[in-house]
């Protein structure tokens, strides 16, 4: 059931997942500043949300399996928040990115599980853009730091496919599920089109 269940939400945000993973996407994060600083102050903002969204649910859940691994979530993208901080010469967390304000929206663990789903798909397209912009800058270290966090959500997709597994009951949680992972994704995807449109760039790609 957790094949079908990634390769339905892949399948639902084909051209939401295909758009996050291009340059534009990159463009859009850090509002065409393609710096150093700013592409490492984009990925820190949302690193930070991200921690901070997770955390908090770590009070509130009554499964605990799943409460473990919400604090072992948080951990891992404070870790790699404080790897970037190291990077820059200071940093004030920017507003709530609109996807971790969508997937703070979810009440139940499924819904909670399946919109960390949808996060991790839209962190790993970004972070390979980010990997891929040090490489072009010839800073291979911090290059490999962001690879070995994309890592990270690989392994966390499959820990979260796993506990969906063990946590949905019947048909209703999974799509309850499968709708919470979409709606992140596609909030993630307004902000891309949001972004590039404001600055007058057409956010499809150009044929």
């Amino acid at each position: 059931m957790t094949d079908d269940f990634d390769e339905r939400v892949r399948s639902a945000n084909e051209t939401a997942l295909s758009r996050l993973g291009s340059s534009k996407a990159l463009y859009a994060n850090t509002d065409g500043e393609m710096t150093e600083t700013a592409v490492l102050t984009s990925a820190a903002d949302r690193l930070h949300a991200a921690s901070e969204t997770v955390a908090g649910w770590v009070p509130q859940e009554s499964n605990a399996a799943a409460a473990a691994a919400y604090d072992e979530f948080a951990s891992e993208e404070a870790s790699h928040y404080e790897d970037l901080l190291d990077k820059l010469d200071d940093h004030d967390p920017g507003a709530v990115p609109p996807a971790q304000e969508q997937l703070r929206e979810a009440d139940s663990t499924v819904e909670r599980l399946g919109g960390l789903v949808g996060a991790a798909l839209v962190a790993g397209k970004l972070t390979e853009q980010r990997t891929g912009f040090f490489v072009g800058e010839a800073d291979p270290t911090t290059a490999s730091t962001f690879r070995g966090y994309g890592d990270v959500l690989d392994e966390r997709e499959e820990r979260l496919l796993d506990l969906l597994d063990e946590v949905c009951a019947d048909d209703g949680d999974w799509q309850a599920a499968e709708d919470a992972a979409s709606t992140v994704i596609q909030a993630a995807y307004d902000e891309y089109t949001d972004r590039l449109e404001a600055m007058g760039v057409n956010p499809k790609p150009v044929c």
